[in-house]
């Protein structure tokens, strides 16, 4: 029976790391489809985040099935209600990804990324994509070290986005209202994918040491 009960501790990390890779992947798509006005890949991602949602709804329902027939306490329960809060940050990290990719849904044929920033939304698309695997790593290793360089990357992810803010608000702007309302929503997507990576981190730092160095 204990020997159960941890196989399905294991289990709803095993899963966490699968959500990673599955936003990821979601992300660096809609990415794709953002800056070469690939509808096909937008339509993968929207349609995609059924995946995403149903290992939510199947990570949430194991980990309150354990609560209720394990009643965990100490370190087991601080593992399944800090589960609980990092998938539901997971899940929010697919949604901005199908975020992403609709606008790029809605612009098609054309880009909603205009020639000017096309080098700067690329580099966000990266930072993203390195942000949520190193997550899945903290996931996975409870990797410590590696939880605090995400709050460095999480500072690129921010330069980048006040870049983009940047080019918008300068008075050489002359691309429009449309692509100025694209890149402003797109940019806050990409911020808030990486803050989501960055709260899974501090989750797991939580996790381990038992202590909250930043508000989760």
């Amino acid at each position: 029976m204990r020997a159960t009960y941890h196989d399905d501790l294991d289990s709803i990390s095993a899963s966490l790391v699968e959500m990673t890779n599955l936003v990821g992947s979601a992300m660096s798509r809609a990415t794709t489809a953002l800056l070469d006005a690939d509808l096909t890949l937008a339509e993968m991602v929207i349609a995609g985040d059924e995946h995403v949602d149903a290992l939510y709804r199947g990570i949430e329902a194991k980990a309150f099935d354990l609560l209720a027939r394990q009643q965990p306490v100490a370190s087991d329960l601080r593992i399944i209600v800090t589960s609980l809060r990092m998938v539901a940050d997971l899940e929010r990290m697919g949604d901005n990804a199908v975020h992403v990719a609709k606008i790029a849904r809605r612009r098609y044929p054309s880009s909603a990324v205009p020639a000017t920033l096309r080098s700067t939304v690329l580099q966000m698309g990266h930072a993203a994509e390195e942000i949520v695997a190193k997550a899945g790593s903290v996931i996975a290793k409870r990797d410590l070290v590696m939880a605090a360089e995400l709050e460095k990357d999480d500072d690129v992810m921010d330069d980048l986005h006040r870049q983009l803010f940047t080019a918008i608000l300068d008075d050489s702007w002359a691309d429009g209202v449309e692509p100025a309302i694209d890149i402003t929503l797109a940019g806050r997507y990409y911020e808030r994918f990486a803050d989501h990576a960055v709260s899974v981190a501090r989750r797991v730092v939580y996790l381990v040491t038992g202590e909250r160095s930043h508000p989760l």
